[in-house]
């Protein structure tokens, strides 16, 4: 393999398909239930739906401020199906990009072509961050291409710092995957770990909802440090959203050194 950033180039050049489709899934979703939002908003549906359900119920999902136009935006994408959909092409490529190579035996023919264990991490890593800042970038052209026509009334800006959100919420688990693929080489142990970093995130953002006793949870939630404050109704809450980044790029180095210091052989 030759030439600048070799793995990362090829990891592009074989992934633009699927990257097509995943893209297409976020705009269907998109304009699925965005432009349902006049119908529902304008004449209290929404309201009327939220009444009718168990209040623990609607701060686990995040709907009570649904009956906004930004609220419906956070709770039906940016909250819950972005976030599933992003999480799930986070979780295969972060698995996939070095325990899945390890396994298929794509990275020892790799490094004995003379391409380093840090940078092979290192590119790895950026072919998953490139890829799914175009499925953010994306999400949030649609979303703001929506806001028009669809009465959502959201402030421009807050649409990029929702996007960077939930980008980096996916690059987190894709990072955790990718390090645990560096340690462990086996991609079960990458997609485990992947998954639980979001899942998990979640899980301990909705328990914090439902009593004070356990608001100490939103401290372990990745998803609560971006989403604690409502990105798309108040801006993005920048020192939730740095953490989030900066543990994600760590993990990026560290996936570098423990693949560099890991007897393949083994």
């Amino acid at each position: 393999m030759n030439g600048i950033l070799p793995v990362f180039r090829r990891s592009i050049r074989e992934s633009w398909r699927g990257l097509v489709g995943w893209s297409l899934g976020i705009a269907a979703v998109l304009f699925l239930y965005l432009p349902l939002y006049p119908s529902f908003g304008a004449n209290g549906q929404l309201e009327d739906i939220i009444k009718a359900m168990p209040s623990q119920l609607i701060q686990t999902l995040g709907y009570d401020q649904i009956a906004s136009g930004a609220g419906y935006t956070q709770s039906t994408f940016y909250g819950l199906m972005g976030f599933l959909l992003l999480t799930i092409a986070a979780v295969l490529w972060g698995s996939a990009a070095i325990a899945g190579a390890e396994e298929s035996g794509r990275l020892e023919l790799d490094l004995a072509h003379g391409i380093g264990r840090v940078q092979y991490s290192i590119e790895s890593a950026l072919a998953v961050l490139v890829r799914l800042l175009w499925l953010g970038a994306f999400s949030g052209a649609v979303v703001w291409a929506l806001n028009g026509p669809a009465e959502l009334g959201i402030h421009p800006p807050h649409i990029v710092g929702a996007a960077l959100a939930l980008t980096g919420l996916a690059f987190l688990s894709a990072m955790a995957g990718l390090f645990a693929g560096a340690v462990t080489g086996r991609k079960a142990w990458a997609t485990g770990v992947a998954a639980a970093v979001a899942v998990l995130g979640y899980v301990f953002q909705a328990l914090a909802k439902q009593s004070k006793d356990l608001e100490w949870l939103n401290a372990l939630s990745p998803c609560a440090w971006v989403y604690h404050q409502p990105p798309l109704k108040n801006g993005v809450e920048v020192g939730g959203l740095l953490l989030t980044w900066g543990i994600a790029v760590a993990l990026a180095v560290a996936s570098a050194f423990a693949l560099s210091r890991r007897d393949l052989r083994g």
